[in-house]
C-alpha cells in the first residue's frame, strides 16, 4: 500500500467514524420573498441559504460519500405559509437522466430527490414528499412499524427542470401538509434522499446505517425555524359523478351520484376524515378467482378512505376494511317452493369517518365509525306467485379504537378494539387486542407479540383468544428469531377482521444472512431459512411441519435472481378442508418438496423481463403441481409502457373437498381432480404529461377442474374410493375485466376522471356442461350477451379553507 492509498483509506476511516457518530445539522432561514416554483433559483434567498451537502451512498455500499459527477446540494427556506425547498442535481450526463412519467404516487424509471420532515422530531414518524425527473409527486407516511405508506395524499407544489449540469427541484410544502407542534421555536427531523436510477443507486444526507431496521431514528436535524402558527386545516373534496349502466338484458341506464369528503385537523396532531354519501365506483377491480378451499378469497382494499393514512388500524392484525360494504352476515332461509328474485352481494356504505393522529409524546390514537344500510333479499313464491323481503343484513354499526405509545424512538405497546354492533336480534362481535414492539436501545434485538380477546353473541356467546410471542435479532448480517402462537377453538375476529383457522398453535423460528456492501459479483445477497410446526389444540395432531431457504441476489448489473426450496418430511392433518361440524373430521395430507425460480431482469432497460418457473413433487402417486409466471415489459417511451403478464398453473391429482353425503350425514366425500388456471393480463400506460394519463388494465381469467374419482373421508384421514360419479363435480371459472381509463389533476387535489369498464363471469357445471378450451371460453367472455357495460366521469374539487376564506372577503 502506497502512500497515497494509505492517505485515502485514513481519510475514508475518518469520514465513517463521523458520518455513523452523530446527526447533521441544517439551519434554514426565513424569507419575505414571494417563491415561484419554477425550477430557477433566481429569488434573493436562494443567493444566501445554506447548502445541505455531502451525501452518502444508502444502498449500496452504504456510508460511502457520493462521487462528484453525482453530488447534491439542497437549501431550505421557510415563510409563515409554507416550507421550500431547491435542490441541484448534479449529473455528468444529463441526456442520460432517466425520467419515465407515471401516474402520481407510481413507480417509475426515473431519477428522483426526496425530503423527509418529522415536525415533532421524536425518530418515530415522517411525511416524505418525493419528485421524480419527470415531474411526478409521490407521498408517504413513514413508520418504523409499516414503512412507506402511498396512501397517504398531501397538497403541495413542485417544478423540475433539466438542465446542463442535471436537473434542478423545487418545492413548496404548506405547514397544512405537515405536522408539528405549536411551539415558538421549532426542531424537526429533516433527511434528505435522492435516487441515481441509471446506476440504482441510492443517497441519503444524514447516513441510514442500513444495519438498523428503523430509519426513523437516524435522520438529521432541521433548526432555525421560529413564529410559524400550525394553519387551520380544513379541506372540503366536494364530488359528482355519472354513470351509464348497459347489458345484453337491460335497457341503457344513467345515474347521477354526489358527495363530500372532509378532512379537518382537530389540532396539531389529530386529524378527521369524513365521508357523506360515499362512492367508489371506480375503484380497481377484484381480481376474483376460483376458490375451491376451505377459506374465503382475501381482497386487496381499493377504496381511498379505507386506505389512506390507517396506519394505526393495522396494530394487531385485527381490521380487515372489507367487511364493511361487503357480504351480508346472513341468508334469509326460503321456505318449500320458494326461491331468491335478488339477493344482494354487498351492503351499502351509509358514511363513514375517521379520526387519527400521535402527539409530540409519542401517544397515536385512532378511532373509525362506519355505518352500513339495512339490505333486503327478495323472494319469490313459485306457487302463489307472490314476493316477500326478508332482511338479509341489518342496520349496522363499525368501529375500531386503537390507542398506541410509542417510547424510546423504536418501541411500542397498543391496545386496539373492534365492534360490530347490528340492530335487532343479529349478531353482534366485540375484540379486543393488546399488542407490543420493544426494541433495545442499539435497535439489534426485539420482543414482538400480542394477545386478542374475542366475544361473539351470535344466539349463543362464544368467546376466544389468540396469542403469539416472538423473539428477534434484527441488526447486523446474521440475524435470527423464534416465537410461538396460540389459537383457542373460538377464537373468532371475522366480524371486522380475517382469520382463517383456530384450535392450534404453532413453534417458528428463522435464520438469516445477507451482505452489507457489495462484492465482485452482487449488490445484495441474502439467505433467509424458515421452520414452521403447528398442531392441533384438541388432538395434538400436527397439521403443518415446514422447512423453507429461500436466497436472493441482485447483480452488479442489478439483475435479480432468487430461488428457493420448500419442504414438509412428514404427513400432517387438515382439520379445515373436510368443511365437517365444529371442524371435527380431518384429512391426512402427504410429504412434499417444492422449488422455485425467480428472475427478474433489470427494470431500467426498455425492454425487461420476470420468469417465475415453480414445482411442487407430493408423496402420493402422480400428484404434483406446475406453474410458470413470465411477464415481459417494454417502455416505448417515456410517456408509453406496456406490461403483459402470463400465469398457467396445472395440478395433476389434487385432492378436495366436493359435498357431504346430506344434510344429517356424517359421511365427507373428497375429490381427485386435475386443475389447471391460465391468467392473462396487459397494463399500460400512456401519459400524455406528468398530472394527465390514459391507462389500461385488462385481465382474462380461466380455472376449470376436472373430476377423476370421487372417494369417502375415513376416520383415519384417509379415503376409499366410492361409486359417485365424478364428473357431477367437474366446474368451470371464466372471468373478463377491463378498464380504459383517463385521469387529469387539473388542479392541486383536484381531478377529472374518466371511465369505460367492462367485464364477464361465466361458469360452468355439470347442469350446463364443462367447456374447457381456452379459444372457447375468451369467446364466451367476449359474447356481447355476458358484458356488463359501464361508462363513468367523476370530478372532484379540492377546497382548502385558507384559501377560500379570502374568496368570500375579496367579495
Amino acid at each position: 500500500m502506497n502512500r497515497l492509498q494509505f492517505n485515502y483509506l485514513i481519510y475514508f476511516m475518518f469520514f465513517c467514524f463521523l458520518v455513523h457518530g452523530q446527526k447533521k445539522t441544517y439551519s434554514t432561514k426565513f424569507t419575505n420573498e414571494a417563491i415561484s416554483i419554477d425550477g430557477v433559483f433566481d429569488e434573493e434567498i436562494w443567493k444566501t441559504a445554506s447548502i445541505a451537502k455531502d451525501f452518502v451512498k444508502y444502498d449500496p455500499d452504504n456510508g460511502k460519500p457520493e462521487a462528484d459527477y453525482c453530488k447534491t446540494e439542497v437549501k431550505i427556506a421557510y415563510d409563515n405559509e409554507a416550507i421550500y425547498v431547491a435542490a441541484t442535481l448534479y449529473d455528468n450526463e444529463p441526456n442520460k437522466i432517466l425520467k419515465e412519467i407515471s401516474n402520481r404516487d407510481a413507480e417509475a424509471v426515473a431519477d428522483q430527490f426526496g425530503i423527509f420532515f418529522n415536525g415533532f422530531n421524536d425518530g418515530q414518524q415522517e411525511f416524505r414528499f418525493y419528485v421524480t425527473a419527470a415531474g411526478v409527486q409521490k407521498d408517504y407516511l413513514y413508520t418504523n412499524d409499516n414503512g412507506e405508506d402511498g396512501s397517504w395524499d398531501a397538497i403541495w407544489a413542485s417544478k423540475v427542470k433539466i438542465t446542463d449540469i442535471g436537473w434542478t427541484v423545487e418545492m413548496k410544502i404548506p405547514y397544512a401538509a405537515l405536522r408539528f407542534s405549536p411551539e415558538k421555536k421549532q426542531t424537526w427531523g429533516l433527511n434528505l434522499f435522492r435516487e441515481f436510477r441509471r446506476e440504482r443507486q441510492y443517497y441519503t444526507w444524514n447516513l441510514i446505517d442500513t444495519k438498523i431496521p428503523t430509519e426513523a431514528t437516524q435522520a438529521g436535524i432541521l433548526e432555525g425555524i421560529e413564529n410559524i402558527k400550525p394553519p387551520t386545516r380544513l379541506f372540503f373534496i366536494p364530488y359528482s359523478s355519472f354513470y351509464l349502466n348497459a347489458n345484453e338484458y337491460q335497457k341503457t341506464k344513467g345515474e347521477f351520484k354526489g358527495g363530500l369528503d372532509i378532512k379537518y385537523g382537530i389540532n396539531d396532531a389529530f386529524t378527521l376524515d369524513a365521508i357523506l354519501v360515499p362512492d367508489f365506483g371506480q375503484t380497481a377491480f377484484d381480481k376474483v378467482e376460483l376458490n375451491l378451499t376451505a377459506f374465503e378469497q382475501q381482497f386487496a382494499e381499493n377504496r381511498p378512505f379505507f386506505t389512506e393514512g390507517t396506519e394505526l388500524f393495522s396494530k394487531g392484525n385485527l381490521f380487515y376494511s372489507r367487511r364493511i360494504g361487503g357480504e351480508p352476515s346472513t341468508t334469509p332461509e326460503l321456505d318449500e317452493n320458494e326461491e331468491f328474485v335478488e339477493n344482494p352481494s354487498k351492503v351499502n356504505l351509509l358514511n363513514a369517518l375517521k379520526i387519527s393522529g400521535r402527539t409530540k409524546d409519542g401517544l397515536g390514537i385512532g378511532f373509525l365509525n362506519a355505518v352500513t344500510e339495512k339490505t333486503y333479499a327478495t323472494i319469490n313464491n313459485t306457487t302463489s306467485g307472490e314476493n316477500r323481503r326478508a332482511v338479509s343484513e341489518p342496520l349496522a354499526n363499525y368501529n375500531i379504537l386503537v390507542v398506541d405509545k410509542r417510547f424510546n424512538q423504536n418501541s411500542s405497546v397498543s391496545i386496539i378494539n373492534t365492534n360490530v354492533t347490528r340492530n335487532g336480534e343479529f349478531r353482534d362481535a366485540n375484540v379486543t387486542g393488546l399488542s407490543f414492539d420493544l426494541r433495545n436501545k442499539q435497535n439489534s434485538f426485539q420482543i414482538l407479540g400480542n394477545n386478542n380477546y374475542s366475544a361473539v353473541n351470535d344466539y349463543t356467546d362464544k368467546f376466544g383468544t389468540k396469542s403469539f410471542l416472538e423473539f428477534n435479532e434484527t441488526a447486523g448480517k446474521y440475524r435470527y428469531g423464534i416465537g410461538g402462537e396460540y389459537t383457542s377453538n373460538d377464537y373468532d375476529n371475522n366480524d371486522m377482521g380475517i382469520n382463517f383457522i383456530t384450535h392450534y398453535h404453532a413453534l417458528y423460528g428463522n435464520f438469516s444472512y445477507r451482505i452489507l456492501n457489495p462484492t465482485k459479483r452482487f449488490n445484495r445477497f441474502s439467505i433467509f431459512n424458515n421452520a414452521y410446526s403447528e398442531f392441533d389444540n384438541r388432538t395434538g395432531r400436527v397439521q403443518e411441519f415446514t422447512f423453507n431457504t429461500n436466497i436472493n441476489t441482485t447483480s452488479r448489473k442489478n439483475d435479480y435472481l432468487g430461488y428457493g426450496l420448500s419442504f414438509r418430511p412428514v404427513e400432517v392433518s387438515d382439520f379445515y378442508e373436510p368443511r365437517s361440524f365444529n371442524e371435527a373430521r380431518f384429512l391426512t395430507l402427504p410429504k412434499y418438496a417444492n422449488g422455485y425460480i425467480y428472475f427478474s431482469s433489470n427494470f431500467n432497460r426498455k425492454f425487461a423481463i420476470d420468469l417465475n418457473p415453480s414445482v411442487t413433487i407430493i408423496n402420493e402417486d402422480k400428484r404434483a403441481t406446475y406453474s410458470m409466471e413470465i411477464m415481459p415489459r417494454y417502455r416505448f417511451s417515456d410517456k408509453l409502457s406496456l406490461i403483459y403478464d402470463f400465469f398457467i398453473r396445472a395440478q395433476k391429482n389434487d385432492i378436495g373437498f366436493v359435498t357431504n353425503k346430506d344434510d344429517n350425514s356424517s359421511d365427507v366425500y373428497m375429490g381427485r381432480r386435475d386443475r389447471t388456471t391460465i391468467t392473462n393480463s396487459v397494463t399500460s400506460k400512456f401519459s400524455l404529461n406528468n398530472v394527465m394519463n390514459l391507462n389500461l388494465s385488462l385481465r382474462h381469467y380461466l380455472s376449470y377442474a376436472t373430476y377423476n374419482r370421487i372417494s369417502t373421508l375415513q376416520n383415519d384421514g384417509s379415503i376409499q374410493t366410492n361409486g359417485i360419479n365424478p364428473q357431477d363435480y367437474s366446474r368451470n371459472y371464466n372471468t373478463w375485466n377491463l378498464d380504459l381509463s383517463y385521469s387529469w389533476w387539473f388542479a392541486p387535489g383536484s381531478q377529472v376522471s374518466v371511465l369505460y369498464r367492462n367485464n364477464s363471469v361465466t361458469e360452468e357445471d355439470k347442469f350446463t356442461g364443462v367447456d374447457n378450451k381456452f379459444d372457447a371460453n375468451i369467446k364466451k367472455s367476449l359474447n356481447h350477451q355476458n358484458l356488463d357495460h359501464i361508462f363513468s366521469i367523476s370530478v372532484r374539487y379540492f377546497i382548502d379553507y385558507n384559501s377560500a376564506k379570502h374568496w368570500f372577503s375579496k367579495k
